[in-house]
C-alpha cells in the first residue's frame, strides 16, 4: 500500500466467512480451540526447554525458536479473525491492515528459514555425530537463529515497502490481510511487485526447500548405514516428523506464492493459508515433541511420576 492509496482507501473490509452465517459460527469455534492449543502447545514447549537442561541442546535451541516464532505469527492473524467472526462486517484501518500484511509475511519468511537450518541441524547429527558437538556450538546455533530473523526482514518486508501500489477497492476476500489477497485488490501496474515476489519467493521458498530436500537425501543416506534396527527406526522417526511440517507448510506455500495467480480471491486461497498459518502452529508441538523421547522423558520428570506415556 503506501503514501499513494492512503488517500484513496483508508480502510478494508474483510469477507471471510461473513456471507456464510453458519459456517463462520463453525469456524469461530474450531479456530478458538485450534489457536488455544496453538499457545498452550508452544508455550509449553518452550518452558520445558528451559526446564529441563538434557534439552539445552541446538535441536531444542531451534525448536524453542519455531515454537515462539509460531506463536508470534497465529497471535498476529488469528484473534482479529476471531473477532472478526463475531461481527456482521468486519473492518480494518489501511495502517493495521498494512502492519498485519507486513508481520505475516515476515513471520513466514523467518519460519521457511528456520526450517531450512533446522533441517542442516539434523543433517550433522545424523551424518556427522562424531563432530556434532564442535560444529553445531553454542554461538553458531545462536548465529544460525539470529540470521534467520534478520534476513527475513531484507527479503520480506523491505521489498514490500520499496515497492507500494494503488489499491482501489476496500474488499478483502480473505481472513485476514494477506498480500496475495490485497495485491488482487491493486489497479497499478504489478509487473516490478511480481517480479520481486517471484525473487523473493525462490529465495526464501524454493531455496530453503531444495536445501531441506537435499539434506534429507544426506540423512537418509547416513540412516540406511547404521547397522542398528532401533537405531535407524528412531533416525527415521526424528526425519519423518519433520519433513510431514515441511511438506504441508512449503508445498502450500509455493502453490500461493510460485504458480500463476488471476485476479480473484479464490477459496483456495483462504484454505491455503489457513494450512501454512494456523494448522503446521498447531502440529508442530505435537510432531516435535509429544514423538521425541527426550521430551517425554522431560514431561515425566515434571510431573514427578514414573510413567506418563
Amino acid at each position: 500500500m503506501g503514501e499513494r492509496n492512503s488517500t484513496a482507501v483508508t480502510y478494508f473490509i474483510l469477507v471471510g466467512l461473513s456471507e456464510h452465517p453458519r459456517a463462520q459460527i463453525i469456524f469461530f469455534c474450531l479456530l478458538l480451540v485450534v489457536y488455544l492449543i496453538i499457545l498452550f502447545g508452544n508455550s509449553f514447549i518452550l518452558f520445558l526447554v528451559q526446564y529441563d537442561s538434557r534439552l539445552h541442546t541446538p535441536m531444542y535451541f531451534f525448536l524453542s525458536n519455531l515454537s515462539f516464532l509460531d506463536i508470534c505469527f497465529t497471535s498476529s492473524s488469528i484473534p482479529q479473525t476471531i473477532i472478526n467472526c463475531l461481527v456482521r462486517m468486519p473492518i480494518i484501518s489501511a495502517g493495521r491492515c498494512m502492519a498485519q500484511m507486513c508481520t505475516l509475511l515476515y513471520l513466514g519468511v523467518v519460519e521457511c528459514l528456520l526450517l531450512a537450518v533446522m533441517a542442516y541441524d539434523r543433517c550433522i547429527a545424523i551424518s556427522d555425530p562424531l563432530r556434532y558437538a564442535v560444529r553445531m556450538h553454542d554461538r553458531f546455533c545462536i548465529q544460525l537463529a539470529g540470521l534467520s530473523w534478520l534476513l527475513a526482514f531484507f527479503l520480506s518486508v523491505v521489498p514490500t515497502l520499496a515497492t507500494p501500489m494503488e489499491v482501489c477497492s476496500h474488499i478483502i476476500n480473505h481472513f485476514f490481510c494477506e498480500v496475495l489477497a490485497i495485491i488482487k485488490l491493486s489497479c497499478s501496474d504489478l509487473r516490478l511487485n511480481e517480479l520481486l515476489m517471484m525473487a523473493t519467493s525462490s529465495l526464501t521458498l524454493l531455496a530453503p526447500f531444495v536445501f531441506i530436500l537435499a539434506s534429507y537425501g544426506r540423512i537418509i543416506g547416513a540412516v540406511l548405514k547404521i547397522r542398528s534396527t532401533e537405531g535407524r527406526k528412531k533416525a527415521f522417526s526424528t526425519c519423518s516428523s519433520h519433513l510431514t511440517v515441511v511438506v504441508i507448510f512449503y508445498g502450500t506455500a509455493i502453490a500461493m506464492y510460485m504458480m500463476p495467480q488471476d485476479k480473484t480471491s479464490r477459496e483456495q486461497d483462504k484454505l491455503a493459508s489457513l494450512l501454512y498459518g494456523v494448522v503446521t502452529p498447531m502440529l508442530n508441538p505435537l510432531i516435535y515433541s509429544l514423538r521425541n523421547k527426550d521430551v517425554r522423558e522431560a514431561l515425566k520428570k515434571l510431573l514427578g511420576e514414573k510413567k506418563v506415556f
